[in-house]
């Protein structure tokens, strides 16, 4: 089930702005001090380095996406999500705009 709307929570005005405008996200805060990122990867194909464990959560469009030590792209889209190890990368293919929801930790 895809995540149409988030409700009760703190946004982040200033965005953070990554690869020269190709991905556009804001974070999020919870009441309980939970942090997430909602954003969009223009077309491109990037790699993202993390810090802490990250699941991908597609909401609109779709991408193709490796993580690291792999050599197998594999495809997410709507409702679907994906999981990064922290202090790692993955690398992530997009060709129409992909709209994610990050969850951290």
């Amino acid at each position: 089930m895809t995540t149409e709307k988030i409700d009760g929570v703190s946004v982040t005005t200033q965005a953070n702005v990554y690869f020269d405008g190709k991905c556009v996200s804001h974070g999020i805060t919870f009441p309980d001090g939970t942090k997430k990122s909602v954003g969009v990867v223009l077309p491109a194909t990037l790699t993202f380095n993390t810090g802490a464990p990250e699941i991908m959560e597609c909401v609109a469009g779709s991408c193709e996406y490796k993580l690291a030590g792999s050599e197998t792209w594999v495809k997410s889209s709507p409702g679907d999500q994906f999981n990064v190890p922290g202090n790692s990368k993955f690398d992530i293919r997009v060709t129409e705009a992909y709209h994610y929801i990050c969850h951290f930790g």
